[in-house]
């Protein structure tokens, strides 16, 4: 059973990749600390560790077939990438010298933040129209590369949620706001997957098939789900109304949000 929802989810990661630039963070976590439950307290730190891996295969393939004026936009942003690539390992390293709650709650937080911050600030959900090519093109400062990929890493989320809203407050519709976030999520997740399949822990060795702190099996399982989605979806793109792509996205979060929130509830007695 396990198996079929892991490859199941993973049909629902290429979605999301596709849909909302996620690569797969969001909705990786839950399902690991799920599917790796006997771990304990470590399975938050396995969680964000694979989910680290999944974003780097789900976002290459991505990228890879997203169209070249779109890639385009991040020409001359070498050092904005070079920082999200330092934050992301500064990040991997920060999540392994913290307990696994500390990285679990952090996700919890953060998304609800930012449903909030979405709901109630102008700008997603009704986007901007003046100059967005312009705007758009200097849409994440440079200097916010570092932090971006720290939190995003840290929290296993892959910085979609930080640069989907950005890009999407700087004018542009939500499907092309989704494909950049996927090369920014690679800069960010390929340090991030290093350290973790380079980590050891003493509390995770009941994951099946564990490399450093990452459930390979796991994410073998995800991958197999997503590829084939991302590689067919890419090639025809769903033509979806940009307000509902918009609303889309918030509710997916409030769902992860939930998944991820309500066993830390449990489990802590609030």
């Amino acid at each position: 059973m396990t198996v079929l929802v892991l490859v199941l989810i993973g049909v629902l990661t290429g979605l999301s990749t596709v849909l909302f630039g996620f690569g797969g963070g969001f909705v990786t976590v839950p399902v690991i600390i799920w599917a790796d439950a006997t771990l304990g307290p470590a399975a938050g730190t396995v969680a964000v560790a694979t989910s680290a891996l999944v974003m780097v295969v789900n976002a290459a393939v991505a990228t890879a077939a997203t169209p070249h004026p779109i890639l385009a936009r991040l020409r001359s942003r070498g050092m904005l990438l070079s920082l999200l690539v330092t934050g992301g390992l500064l990040g991997a390293l920060a999540a392994l010298a913290v307990p696994a709650e500390v990285s679990s709650w952090g996700f919890v937080i953060y998304v609800a933040v930012t449903i909030i911050d979405m709901l109630a600030r102008p700008g997603f959900l009704r986007p901007t129209t003046s100059e967005p090519q312009t705007r758009a093109r200097r849409a994440i400062p440079t200097t916010l590369g570092a932090p971006i990929g720290a939190v995003a890493s840290f929290l296993g989320v892959g910085g979609s949620v930080m640069t989907v809203p950005l890009l999407r407050r700087a004018g542009l519709p939500m499907g092309q706001a989704a494909a950049l976030a996927n090369p920014l999520t690679l800069a960010i997740s390929i340090p991030a997957a290093i350290v973790f399949l380079l980590a050891r822990h003493t509390n995770v060795h009941g994951a099946v098939f564990a490399v450093g702190i990452v459930d390979l099996g796991a994410a073998t399982l995800l991958l197999a789900g997503a590829i084939p989605v991302i590689v067919v979806l890419r090639r025809r793109p769903p033509r979806i109304p940009d307000r509902v792509h918009a609303w889309t996205y918030v509710g997916l979060l409030a769902v992860v949000l939930s998944a991820v929130a309500l066993p830390l509830l449990t489990t802590t007695g609030v």
